[in-house]
C-alpha cells in the first residue's frame, strides 16, 4: 500500500508527499536525507495519512492535496500538533 502523508515541522512548515514505506520515509525527512525541501525544517511529525493500493492513485491524491481546494480541505482535516 502507498501512503499519502502530510508532515509539519517544529517551525510550522508543511510538506505533502507519497511513498511505499512511510516509517522509512519519515526517518529520511527527519535526518535530512533524500529531500532538499525538508532540510529547512526539523522534528517532522505526521499530521495526515491516507493509504492507496497503487502509486497512480497516491500521486493523484497528493496532487489534489497540493491544490487550492486540497489545502482548504487540510485546513479542517489535518491534526496540527500544538507545542
Amino acid at each position: 500500500m502507498f501512503t499519502v502523508y502530510v508532515l509539519r515541522s517544529s517551525e510550522g512548515y508543511r510538506y505533502t508527499g507519497q511513498c511505499l514505506d512511510f516509517p522509512t520515509r519519515l526517518h529520511e525527512h527527519n535526518t535530512g536525507r533524500k529531500s532538499c525541501w525538508t532540510k529547512r525544517g526539523t522534528d517532522w511529525v505526521p499530521t495526515y495519512l491516507e493509504t492507496y493500493p497503487t502509486r497512480q492513485d497516491a500521486l493523484a491524491r497528493e496532487h489534489w492535496l497540493k491544490s487550492g481546494i486540497g489545502r482548504e480541505y487540510l485546513a479542517t482535516h489535518e491534526a496540527i500538533r500544538i507545542p
